[in-house]
Parts: C-alpha cells; sequence; structure tokens
C-alpha cells in the first residue's frame, strides 16, 4: 500500500481560544457566502484549527445557520495528536477532521481559512504558501488568510482567489481600541514587516490614526461613531475604502490590495 503523502507545512503554536475568530467568520459570510451558495460541492477547509477545535465548530455552525446548511466544514492539522483530539467533536458530513497541510489533504474546498498559520513563517514565504492553497481551490474558490490577537479584538486578514490577492481588511472590537496603530501588531505575514515608512501598509495605518485623532470629538458618542467618521475622513482623502458603513460599523476596514501590497 502506498504511503500517504507528508502534509505540507510545519505545526502551528496552536493557541485557540472561543470566539478568537468571530470577526473574520462573520466577514466571511457577508464577504464569501456567494461562492458557497454557488459551489456545486461547498467543502471549507479550516486550515491549522489548533490544539482544540472549537474555531472549527464555530465556522461550521455560523455557515450553516447564516449561508448554507449542508456546508461541510473539514478541520486539518499537520499534527496527528491534534487530528486525533478533535474527532470528539466531529459531526459528520457537516464537520470532519483530517490530517493535512498547504496541500489541503487532497480537497478541492470552495473556501479556505488559513488563520494564525503563516505567521510562524518567515516574509519569503508566503506567496509561496498562497500560491499553493490558490492552486487547490476549486474554480472560483476564495482563500482568506489573516492573523488575529489570542481574543480576537484585533485582527488582519487578506482575501484571495486564484490570481492572487484581492483586499485587506482590518478589523478592531472598538469597545477596547485605543488606537488604530494598534493594528499593525495583528497584520498578516505578508504586511507586518512592512509598516515602516515608505510602504503603503505605513500610510494607510498613519492616516486611518491621524483621523481617529481629528475624530476625538466624536468620542462621548462612542468608539464607533468615532470610528465611523474616521473611515469616512481617510476615503475622503482618496483611500479606496471597500464595503459600506453598515460593515464600517462593526469595526472594519478594507481596502483592495494594491492600495497597500509591498513595494
Amino acid at each position: 500500500m502506498a504511503r500517504a503523502a507528508r502534509p505540507l507545512g510545519v505545526p502551528t503554536r496552536g493557541t485557540t481560544n472561543p470566539n478568537r475568530l468571530r470577526r473574520m467568520d462573520n466577514w466571511i459570510v457577508e464577504t464569501c457566502a456567494d461562492v458557497l451558495r454557488d459551489a456545486v460541492d461547498p467543502v471549507v477547509v479550516d486550515l491549522g484549527y489548533g490544539a482544540t477545535p472549537v474555531t472549527a465548530v464555530e465556522l461550521r455552525a455560523r455557515l450553516a445557520v447564516r449561508v448554507r446548511a449542508d456546508v461541510r466544514v473539514v478541520g486539518l492539522e499537520i499534527d496527528p495528536v491534534r487530528v486525533a483530539a478533535a474527532q470528539p467533536a466531529a459531526d459528520p458530513p457537516g464537520l470532519t477532521f483530517a490530517r493535512g497541510g498547504f496541500e489541503l489533504a487532497g480537497l478541492r474546498p470552495a473556501l479556505v481559512r488559513a488563520a494564525n498559520v503563516l505567521r510562524q513563517y518567515d516574509e519569503g514565504e508566503v506567496p509561496d504558501a498562497w500560491a499553493t492553497l490558490t492552486a487547490r481551490l476549486a474554480p472560483g474558490g476564495l482563500l482568506v488568510e489573516g492573523t488575529c490577537d489570542e481574543l480576537g479584538r484585533l485582527g488582519g486578514w487578506v482575501l484571495l482567489d486564484a490570481d492572487g490577492p484581492r483586499s485587506l481588511t482590518l478589523a478592531a472590537r472598538l469597545s477596547t481600541l485605543r488606537s488604530p496603530a494598534e493594528l499593525a501588531e495583528r497584520l498578516p505575514k505578508a504586511l507586518i514587516h512592512r509598516n515602516v515608512p515608505g510602504e503603503r501598509i505605513h500610510d494607510l495605518i498613519e492616516a486611518l490614526d491621524d483621523a481617529w485623532r481629528a475624530a476625538a470629538g466624536y468620542a462621548p458618542f462612542g468608539p464607533r461613531q468615532r470610528w465611523l467618521h474616521s473611515v469616512a475622513a481617510i476615503r475622503a482623502q482618496g483611500w479606496p475604502v471597500l464595503d459600506r458603513p453598515t460593515r464600517w460599523r462593526h469595526g472594519e476596514l478594507t481596502v483592495p490590495w494594491p492600495t497597500i501590497a509591498p513595494l
């Protein structure tokens, strides 16, 4: 019998918490729903779910309730111990767990969520990882890759398709946000070392931080109003902010990838 190919990649630290990926999941539900609704086989891969399967369980629940009841989430981990530990949480066919890495265990998913996976890699390894993952997507499929803090208060992720990166989203829990500059700590690996003068991502965060300070007068009305006015201000300056204020209200900011791509 032929031996199974070794999964591509290295195990993550495995750190996870309930609701850590809620902001990313809610954005996926709103932004990527069509690709799942249109899919012949609505398979979603949760790549590198961690030491416990809680975020995969949450992703399945959110997608099944809000997008498509027959969605199938497959949690993949390189570490076989983590795969075995996750089995009690499985609910086939809607939620299963298997061993796999960047090769996606031979699956052709409509969507891949890779959260806090590439953070431990070198920046130079990111393009190859992106290319490996997107090459294994189903036609029209999407990859959401990014990172967040341990409690999910700050995050940033890239949306990619077969042609490469399409957009960057920054997201924050506004009730605990002191300054948009904090978002720099949770940029995706492709950008986290680029937050320096002369790089476009630095310009974006600096513009948002300046707008936040200028909107201090709205603070008595709550951080949401302050954020809304900050995002509107940078859009007025010429930043091509995507989505509508209904998404901004959630502490999100999405811009086209070319706007902030590394120089």
